[in-house]
């Protein structure tokens, strides 16, 4: 177990830190991409899987939560940004996936 960030006394500890926190990001994101997956399985038609108003919902909720826990609000945003993209255009991989 890595030690909490204000625990740190080396940058062993810290990279640790990161490296653990970064295999428990994948694993989040491993659960958030099968959402994806049931996404696709359950819209009916390829042109609702693009949907800009809960692209919008979704960051504007991460920059909140990030505002909230005294992160960087513009660099979750960028993030989630992407992060949503890559999801869109995984959603519609999976689409055609199943239906083809």
């Amino acid at each position: 177990m890595p030690k909490a960030p204000d625990n740190c006394a080396s940058m062993l500890d810290v990279r640790e830190g990161v490296d653990a926190t970064d295999r428990e990001l994948i694993s989040l994101l491993e659960r958030r991409f099968g959402y994806m997956r049931a996404a696709a399985r359950i819209k009916p038609s390829r042109e609702v899987v693009r949907d800009e108003e809960r692209k919008a919902s979704v960051i504007n909720a991460a920059k909140e939560e990030a505002r909230k826990a005294g992160i960087p609000e513009d660099v979750i945003g960028d993030i989630w940004e992407t992060l949503v993209e890559g999801s869109i255009a995984y959603e519609f991989v999976e689409w055609d996936r199943i239906r083809n």
